[in-house]
């Protein structure tokens, strides 16, 4: 297992570099995997497999709903089909083909998503979807993966190439420190713990792993002990660790880089309430739109930062 003196940063590169990685990898690995983007080849970093599989690209152009549709086709045909935009295009403006045409039908297609959260920055509300996991976790069979950084994005698109059923890969466009070794194994729909502890569990996903590895250095300063999850999988969620952490700890904090509505916390809260009703704390966005702005300004300003993760932890625990 990790511990959080193991978890230092070894530079900072965005989890989009971490999917053209995996997805390079990925083709290298087999030959039916093929990438459709929707007029965003540039910004999914994904110029090694295009330069690389020429005739395994296909550019959609900005047509985000018949990418979707083409998708399925080639999933039907035996590909293994990777379609790429900005998470917003990637799921509200396609809802209903993936639905119909993907998640319906159960076409081995993976949504691969862009630019999620806040941590989009200048683009402002309009792109900055807060509602994705939500959306995706609700359609039956769909898996959904948020990874932390670089390399565990690497990883998870190697990971969903092998796995067969339609998968929701979230990821990000900022600078964001690397942490997860680079030899960590990748298990879909199993949790990561990165440090034991007995007092409090915060379970992370996305860019808020690190805010949270942030938290839990600052809280064990203080004495208080922390047991820090990351839940890479959103579903199928992870519900045996879930359930023995806060079975040890009896306080929780979920952090996520999305509404409070739908996504990992409302995952966990629903876990709990049946199996193990645990006190719970929110980091997450409070049923609003973003903003343009810098990503760490956002992120302060919609209460993600680490000193929220810390605070939400203090007031589980009346301190």
């Amino acid at each position: 297992m990790l511990t959080l003196d193991k978890l230092k940063s070894t530079g900072k590169k965005a989890t989009r570099d971490g999917f053209g990685a995996g997805l390079k990898a990925a083709g290298d690995a087999n030959d039916k995997v093929v990438m459709l983007t929707a007029d965003l080849r540039g910004s999914m970093k994904s110029e090694d497999f295009i330069t690389t599989y020429p005739d395994r690209f296909i550019q959609c152009g900005i047509s985000e709903a018949n990418m979707m549709g083409v998708a399925a086709g080639l999933a039907t045909a035996g590909k293994i089909p990777m379609t790429t935009t900005f998470a917003n295009f990637s799921t509200g403006r396609v809802y209903d083909q993936i639905r119909q045409s993907i998640a319906y039908s159960d076409k081995n297609v993976k949504i691969c998503a862009s630019h999620a959260g806040l941590t989009l920055g200048e683009d402002g509300a309009t792109h900055q979807i807060l509602e994705d996991i939500g959306m995706m976790r609700m359609l039956p069979g769909m898996t959904v993966i948020n990874p932390c950084d670089y390399n565990q994005t690497k990883a998870a698109v190697q990971a969903i190439a092998e796995y067969e059923g339609p998968v929701y890969l979230r990821f990000g466009r900022p600078s964001w420190p690397i942490f997860i070794p680079e030899d960590t194994k990748f298990e879909i729909g199993k949790a990561l713990q990165l440090s034991e502890g007995t007092d409090v569990t915060i379970f992370a996903t996305g860019h808020l792993v690190w805010k949270a590895v942030e938290a839990a250095r600052q809280l064990e300063e203080e004495g208080i002990s922390v047991e820090l999850i990351n839940i890479h999988t959103i579903k199928p969620l992870d519900e045996e660790a879930v359930i023995a952490s806060a079975k040890k700890t009896g306080a929780v904090v979920t952090c996520e880089e999305h509404n409070m509505y739908g996504g990992l916390g409302s995952a966990i809260a629903e876990c709990l309430s049946k199996h193990q009703p645990t006190r719970q704390e929110f980091v997450a966005t409070k049923d609003t739109f973003g903003e343009s702005g810098e990503a760490e300004e956002l992120l302060e300003k919609y209460g993600l930062g680490t000193k929220d993760v810390v605070a939400a932890a203090k007031r589980l625990l009346g301190k």
